[in-house]
């Protein structure tokens, strides 16, 4: 047998595995060149199934000697020895139950990834660094020290102002009634009544609205001492939703800069409350769906829909 080399592989074996490796392809295409053929060219019947059938069974006998050799040269070849580009981690390829404990293969996967990082980590870095960010830290420099803080004035508006704000949406709509209450200092505290409908507590800071609470029209808004009751809910269910579709909208009327036209928007969606229970559904139509009227009016268009019909 040939001497190995130092790189662990014994090349005389590995060139007769190679010949093996053609000799069995060239027997396994015998076999299927005997099964197209099949049983023409013969003179009678018999002899021509006897024919094929030795034929076949001659083409079948050198496909496993075929296979027996290169299995014999396959353990002669040897067994390249492994590099440990990890260093000592390298050494985990080595433990004898790699399907159960695969760290090896996970260590190696994970420092490819790393390295993946890393290369479009820089790429990113040379593409920022080319573009010109004026409002980046670095271009503020000194002029940015020097320029003086905005504070924000909309939370400290003085309230001639926004008792104006408030007369004026009140006069838009002629059938709702605003009253507002002042129990805190400057914090306002709206009692909206709708019609004969509703009764909704609007709980303000300065022109922001913190929180809303909804009632029927015959529910008691005031709590034993005589002040507006701003944390008890309806008894009733249909209130209830109400009352979680109006936070949903203070959610939605968001627009910091001006506050009075976030206040005047709320009011309008408020309003179309007017006829909860006139309006009909304009998904399915119907008036009443497990007994409430449709209790969601669309942000935009202000059409009634049922809870579950506007998903």
């Amino acid at each position: 047998m040939a001497d190995v080399v130092n790189i662990g592989v014994n090349l005389d074996a590995f060139s007769h595995a190679i010949s093996g490796i053609q000799a069995l392809r060239s027997s396994v295409s015998r076999v299927f060149e005997s099964l197209r053929d099949g049983m023409k060219n013969r003179e009678t019947l018999e002899g021509r199934e006897k024919q094929f059938i030795a034929e076949f069974q001659d083409n079948l006998q050198a496909v496993n000697r075929d296979l027996n050799e290169l299995e014999r040269l396959s353990g002669l070849v040897g067994r390249p020895s492994e590099s440990h580009p990890l260093h000592n981690s390298g050494l985990l390829s080595l433990d004898p139950v790699q399907d159960k404990t695969p760290l090896y293969s996970q260590l190696l996967q994970a420092y490819k990834w790393s390295n993946k990082l890393q290369y479009h980590a820089a790429l990113a870095s040379s593409l920022l660094n080319q573009q010109s960010l004026k409002r980046s830290a670095n271009q503020m420099g000194a002029s940015a020290k020097r320029r003086p803080k905005v504070q924000p004035s909309t939370l400290v508006l003085p309230p001639q102002y926004v008792d104006d704000v408030i007369s004026r949406i009140g006069r838009m709509f002629p059938d709702m009634t605003i009253e507002l209450f002042r129990p805190n200092g400057t914090s306002a505290v709206l009692l909206v009544t709708l019609g004969k409908v509703l009764k909704a507590i609007v709980v303000m800071r300065s022109l922001f609205i913190d929180r809303t609470v909804v009632r029927g029209f015959n529910e008691n808004v005031y709590s034993e001492d005589g002040k507006l009751d701003i944390w008890t809910k309806s008894q009733y269910q249909v209130f209830q939703k109400v009352t979680e579709h109006a936070t949903t909208a203070l959610l939605h009327y968001q627009l910091p800069q001006m506050p009075d036209v976030v206040v005047r928007s709320f009011m309008t969606w408020l309003r179309s409350y007017i006829k909860l229970f006139q309006s009909s559904c304009q998904r399915c139509g119907h008036f009443l769906q497990d007994g409430l009227p449709p209790t969601w009016r669309d942000f935009r268009t202000l059409e009634a829909f049922h809870d579950t019909c506007r998903m």
